[in-house]
């Protein structure tokens, strides 16, 4: 039996209803992973499994039913389709992809959980090794939230490791200061934007083989910061 949190991919290309969906479903219990587009995904994925995948119909670029039939032929991760068009054609569509439902937007949050915990009582979860993302030499493991180099565990203070999970959650994918400062203070304990790039700088100086020229956890100028897993 798999005890741990499942883990949910969400693609869609509105930024604010990705971030809004995040939180809901983290405090739901779930883990939650971000995709901006298609093609994002695929790059998550790539690294990662997860247990269902939310995915918006409407995309610039490959648009959701496509990238269904893509994740379909991949094997058996369910999906969930959001889509703003109504109508049963579509609907039908997005079933003869492989989604395992379909749910039209606008939607109210608490039949999101209710239709995804469902599909997760009549989906399996096969997956039973741990699911980690390789950074250069080091692999982190996403549900441990531990850094190991080879079969040695690699030390990361409390912070390190907050804020390691919190990236390794979106990987690819920019993370402010203030997006980072707000989820590390969830704990009651006051963040300031200067403490986050302190502990990147000492996080860097666990994961790249050249912190100066970091290419795992870099830096976008005025934006904030991103871990590009290999």
């Amino acid at each position: 039996m798999n005890d741990a949190p499942a883990h949910l991919l969400i693609v869609d290309d509105d930024e604010r209803l990705r971030s809004l969906l995040q939180k809901f479903l983290r405090r739901e219990g779930f883990l939650v992973t971000t995709a901006r587009d298609a093609g994002h995904a695929r790059r998550i994925l790539a690294g990662l499994d997860f247990d269902l995948v939310v995915l918006d119909v409407m995309m610039p670029g490959e648009d959701g039913i496509s990238f269904c039939h893509w994740l379909h032929g991949r094997g058996a991760m369910p999906v969930l389709l959001l889509t703003a068009r109504e109508g049963t054609a579509d609907r039908i569509a997005g079933l003869e992809a492989g989604a395992d439902d379909y749910l039209g937007k606008p939607f109210d949050p608490r039949e999101l959980v209710l239709r995804i915990n469902a599909i997760l009582r009549r989906v399996p979860r096969a997956r039973t090794g741990p699911r980690s993302l390789q950074i250069g030499a080091l692999r982190y493991d996403l549900e441990r939230g531990e850094l190991w180099s080879g079969d040695q565990p690699v030390r990361l203070t409390q912070s390190e490791a907050q804020l390691l999970r919190l990236l390794a959650a979106r990987p690819g994918e920019v993370l402010s200061r203030a997006a980072l400062v707000e989820e590390l203070g969830q704990g009651g304990e006051p963040v300031q934007e200067r403490a986050i790039d302190v502990q990147i700088t000492r996080l860097r100086r666990k994961l790249e083989p050249d912190p100066r020229q970091p290419r795992f956890l870099q830096t976008v100028r005025g934006l904030g910061y991103l871990l590009a897993p290999e």
